[in-house]
């Protein structure tokens, strides 16, 4: 899931290039040719690439002119500068780079004592393309947490120096093709933004707009992939280069040249694309409002890949949309994304409501990062002060701003704090933490999918209809009716030592034997025609929950069904008070229309409680050690099913 910001801003962004652009014609006197196939190889890769000059922090000798820290202290300035900001004023540096000048200690260290920058808090990330986002993921955050007023975010990379002709001179310049490849791809630069929560006007903008950054998401698939672009590994040895006698055997191995693997990279765009494709489907982002696609790819060969995978996914950015800076400013790995953006917001004119959607993809060991700005007027009211956390309801809902009505966020916002889990594990029972701490893990993944579903993302965007409502009761009514039938069937189900656990369920399944019955009169108070509740029908998400949990119930000593409860008893005391005044807001209907769900906002909350008491029971009668885990994953297996019947709802209006 992404992790959504209410009250981030960038401020402003800058970059650094060193050295005069160096042209493909230029490009030998600073990486030569190391063998006779070189030509050919630099000729079909830059054919392909589209790069058309870039820019080395090497002269035509070989010789370090400015160092990796250099160059991020002077991306720092220029975006300082270009925001009018002091560097006094900051008290977090987050890095990102694939490596600094040192082995150690941390890049944001080395960069920090560039800048003698005064004390403050650092963060060193280290990886490859999408390094940067991850530093400006861990900035954003610290500013939204409110830890930090102020926060820098900086990538810079200098691979050139990896590529001079002498390194390659004790393999005899007899490289391959792996380690040729990337000497004609990669070049030097630094990006870095500043964020804050001020929220005040980008600098240089004739409209006076402010950059909220809405979301970052990044999701790695290295357990399913293996290493594509590495350094440090010999070729098809398991070794590394510090299990070597030294590291001039290292190099003469060819461990310390650094390599891609390019049979693996259309994988890499595959999986991108369908985790582009998830976070439409739950709601994060919509194509057709994305005005402006910041796509890091190193070659623009690509681009018909990307193109494509879209396209087959019903999801085309159109490519008037797109920027790129690739053919003059070169691939520079984690500093792409942040030089890109800066430029971006130095040539472009940015409107209120229009959003810049950010893609990273990471051929390392494959991972995928991205990232959603939004543009909102400098004048209008900036975005409250309360950090909400990382998935509040406030920050889940701004992820429809832009169309979505100020009443409802309000709503939403009303109750964030209702984000929390059913039940807190830092005030858990003794022996009850650890078992807490996992439901609270499920409960927070099965909240915010159901904050997107279809039906209460309609709701929350006031498009939601009276119509709307009664689809979902004449669903929700035959379910809600079962419940106290497999609570019954499972305390039937337990053995003679849960006696006072099934006496506990059959109290609390008898206070809700007539629930449905409330139910079924507010929808017969909305307008609803069904005469009879037997004629009302489950979608198949409901029935799937249903179908689980009574056959759950009729197994020995079901005591997994506290489980379900957990999700099921949480949804009312949680989710359900959330939507209600959405409904309030949205529905021109009477009160009594909405009796059952003010009962369960009101009531569930003992409800819970009960369930505690249940849990220690079935816990104290249990004679094996896996009754935690049966709860625990039956409450994972009720999450799930229960947000598939949310979804069938309203299956027609997709994501």
């Amino acid at each position: 899931m992404p992790t959504a910001f209410h009250r981030v801003y960038l401020e402003s962004a800058g970059y650094f290039m060193p050295g005069e652009p160096v042209s493909n014609e230029d490009m030998d006197h600073y990486i030569a040719p190391l063998n006779r196939l070189s030509k050919r190889i630099k000729h079909r890769i830059l054919a392909e690439n589209g790069i058309r000059q870039r820019h080395y922090a090497i002269d035509s000798t070989g010789a370090t002119v400015f160092s990796n820290a250099q160059m991020a202290a002077h991306a720092i300035r220029d975006c300082l500068r270009r925001g009018d900001s002091d560097l006094s004023a900051v008290s977090l540096l987050a890095s990102g780079s694939s490596g600094g000048d040192a082995l150690m200690p941390g890049f944001a260290n080395m960069i920090q004592g560039e800048l003698a920058a005064p004390p403050m808090e650092t963060l060193s990330v280290h990886g490859i393309c999408a390094a940067s986002v991850s530093a400006i993921q861990a900035a954003a955050q610290a500013v939204e947490l409110g830890g930090h007023g102020s926060a820098l975010a900086v990538a810079s990379e200098l691979p050139s120096r990896l590529f001079k002709r002498s390194r390659f001179a004790t393999q005899g310049y007899d490289a391959d093709f792996d380690a040729h490849f990337l000497r004609w791809m990669l070049s030097d630069g630094a990006g870095a933004v500043l964020l804050g929560h001020t929220g005040r006007p980008l600098p240089g903008t004739s409209q006076g707009v402010r950059l909220r950054l809405k979301w970052v998401h990044q999701r790695a698939f290295s357990g399913d992939y293996p290493v594509c672009m590495q350094l440090g590994l010999p070729v098809g040895g398991q070794k590394n280069h510090l299990d070597y006698p030294s590291w001039a055997e290292a190099e003469a191995d060819g461990a310390l040249s650094l390599r891609q693997d390019i049979r693996l990279l259309p994988h890499l765009f595959d999986i991108g694309i369908h985790e582009y494709a998830q976070l439409v489907r739950d709601g994060w982002l919509n194509p057709a409002q994305v005005d402006h696609f910041l796509c890091h790819y190193s070659s623009e060969k690509f681009i018909p890949v990307v193109e494509d995978l879209m396209h087959k996914a019903g999801l085309v950015i159109p490519r008037e949309r797109w920027f790129s800076n690739l053919a003059w400013r070169g691939n520079t790995g984690a500093a792409s994304i942040l030089i890109m953006l800066a430029e971006f917001l130095e040539t472009r004119e940015v409107k209120p409501g229009e959003q810049i959607f950010c893609y990273v993809p990471e051929s390392g060991r494959f991972m995928a990062a991205y990232m959603l700005l939004e543009a909102e007027a400098a004048q209008a009211r900036p975005a409250a002060d309360t950090a909400t956390g990382t998935a509040s309801i406030a920050t889940a809902a701004g992820a429809h701003a832009r169309h979505t009505g100020a009443d409802a966020d309000t709503a939403a916002h009303t109750h964030a704090d209702l984000i929390t889990p059913p039940h807190d594990p830092a005030t858990a029972p003794h022996g009850l933490g650890g078992l807490l701490t996992e439901l609270a893990a499920i409960w927070h993944g099965y909240r915010s999918q159901v904050w997107r579903t279809p039906v209460v993302r309609r709701l929350r965007e006031r498009r939601f209809r009276t119509a709307d409502y009664l689809r979902w009761m004449e669903h929700w009514i035959p379910q809600v009716r079962e419940g106290s039938r497999w609570m019954r069937e499972g305390a039937a189900s337990l053995s003679g030592r849960y006696a006072p656990l099934a006496a506990l369920i059959d109290l609390h399944a008898g206070e809700e034997q007539n629930d449905f019955e409330i139910l079924f009169r507010d929808y017969r108070h909305a307008g609803g025609t069904v005469d009879e509740i037997g004629a009302l029908r489950r979608n198949p998400g409901g029935e799937a929950l249903n179908a689980y949990l009574h056959g759950l119930a009729a197994t020995r000593d079901p005591i997994g069904l506290l489980g379900a409860i957990y999700i099921i008893e949480g949804t009312g005391q949680r989710i359900v008070p959330a939507l209600l005044p959405l409904l309030r807001a949205g529905l021109s209907l009477p009160p009594d229309a909405f009796r059952f769900l003010e009962y369960h906002g009101h009531n569930d909350e003992h409800h819970l409680a009960r369930w505690l008491s249940a849990v220690e029971l079935a816990l104290d009668c249990a004679e094996d050690d896996r009754a935690e885990q049966r709860i625990i994953d039956t409450a994972r297996r009720t999450a799930a099913l229960y947000l598939m019947q949310f979804h069938h709802v309203m299956e027609d209006e997709g994501a």
